[in-house]
């Protein structure tokens, strides 16, 4: 290795001292040759005409401002930087045993991960789709009739737990209405997903704008929607209620509806109005739209408990209504917390939607992987959202070999998902904050907290 660089005075100085780092940390080396930080832009707006016809099944290159990003030539970065690059991460390890940092801007772009998966992966049927909404919504008749013509306490709960997923189910197939994965026609996405979505209390176009807002900023401390963490100041200024009910079990796992009326800590709006800054002027009438949607339902709802009385509503209606609050929170939440090795959250020129997008996580629900419609594929569904969910698990299997240490197997399930409990309650102990300063944060723990 040459022993000089040169000054900007084309004389000959020596290189610096190698500082050394805690243990775990990469070795820094006085010149090392780094891919220039690419700056991919946003995700294309979920559901609009002009991203689905840059990124549909058969296209060619995605958005050209991320194919020129793709093959840049190496650069030599100074020693100076690289320890510059590392002050900037705050909050938690960089790096694992073997020296990988998951903080550090990967060496491919998304042109390679989506030139991996195959272009069936990318064919929309709508026929297809409409099959699970079927299926679905026949289970759902199914088990509500079996249940109220057997009418036993010994049924019920077994009733809840099993009707209360199936709702979540049904969320996840209008979910894919408002990616527009579930058919190429932005009308029968919108009806299908009104219908879906209002039978179970969800605004549909309301949540669908403010998902689509997560899916463009995915792992950005200030811009992501969903689950985002806490800056610690914004932390610090929540008074203990609040605290303890972001962070103490069941209460995270009831967040939704909350969340649907008055967003997250720090964040104003609900996705109910129209004039929440949420939306976008011409939104406004679909958000009114939904909004009516939903009322209707809640009209319904009155009128069967009105006829049929308060228990028997709760028992067919409400008490899975809850339970699939909980599916919806639990999973939303452990696609983005809970890995065993802490994962980076960006803001400024450190995040770009492929960085954000390699620190969700894939979750395996044995049994439920099929009933939820392979939701926990959840890399591969956050990068590439069009692609259908009957495609993900072939798609996110093509895309391994490229995404390598990137993407984190999944803790294997058995026929039931027990396990995500301890990830849960582990994750909700230990990650509370992050920095309010620097690029690259990970989560930190209040010992207060705990």
């Amino acid at each position: 290795m040459a022993s000089w660089v040169i000054s900007e005075c084309c004389g000959l100085r020596p290189l610096p001292t190698i500082h050394s780092r805690a243990p775990g940390s990469r070795l820094p080396s006085p010149v090392r040759l780094k891919a220039p930080k690419r700056s991919l832009g946003p995700s294309p707006a979920l559901g609009s005409a002009a991203p689905r016809r840059a990124m549909r099944a058969g296209a060619g290159p995605i958005h050209r401002d991320w194919a020129l990003r793709v093959s840049a030539p190496l650069r030599v970065v100074p020693f100076e930087e690289e320890r510059e690059e590392s002050a900037s991460r705050v909050g938690g390890s960089a790096g694992d045993e073997e020296g990988f940092d998951p903080g550090a801007p990967p060496p491919f772009g998304l042109a390679e991960i989506r030139a991996a998966i195959p272009k069936r992966c990318w064919v929309k049927d709508p026929w297809r789709s409409m099959s699970y909404v079927v299926r679905d919504v026949a289970v759902v008749i199914g088990l509500a009739a079996a249940a109220a013509y057997i009418n036993s306490w010994i049924v019920w709960p077994l009733y809840w737990v099993a009707q209360g997923t199936m709702f979540w189910a049904l969320f996840v197939l209008g979910h894919d209405c408002g990616h527009g994965s579930f058919s190429s026609n932005p009308k029968l996405n919108s009806v299908v997903g009104h219908l879906l979505h209002s039978s179970i209390l969800v605004p549909y176009h309301g949540w669908r704008i403010s998902h689509r807002t997560h899916h463009q900023n995915h792992g950005h401390v200030e811009n992501d929607e969903s689950w985002h963490p806490l800056p610690e100041k914004l932390y610090r200024s929540l008074d203990n209620v609040t605290r303890k009910l972001r962070f103490t079990m069941p209460f995270p796992m009831l967040a939704f509806p909350i969340y649907l009326w008055g967003r997250s800590p720090g964040k104003k709006g609900s996705h109910f109005h129209a004039s929440s800054d949420l939306f976008l002027p011409n939104e406004k009438k679909d958000v009114m739209t939904s909004t009516v949607c939903w009322t209707a339902m809640a009209a319904v709802l009155a009128g069967l408990t009105w006829i049929m009385g308060p228990l028997q509503m709760l028992k067919l209606y409400f008490v899975p209504y809850l339970i699939f609050v909980a599916w919806l929170d639990l999973v939303t939440y452990l696609h983005h917390h809970g890995h065993e090795q802490k994962l980076p959250w960006y803001r400024g020129k450190e995040w770009s939607y492929l960085r954000g997008g390699l620190t969700t996580l894939d979750r395996d629900y044995g049994l439920i992987n099929n009933i939820h419609h392979d939701i926990g594929t959840h890399v591969i569904h956050h990068l590439f959202p069009q692609i259908p969910h009957y495609h993900l698990v072939e798609a996110t299997k093509a895309a391994k070999p490229v995404l390598g240490k990137y993407y984190r197997e999944p803790e294997k399930s058995g026929p039931f998902p027990l396990h995500l409990f301890g990830v849960l309650a582990r994750s909700l102990n230990v990650d509370h904050y992050v920095s309010d300063t620097g690029d690259v944060v990970y989560y930190q723990t209040d010992t207060l907290q705990k």
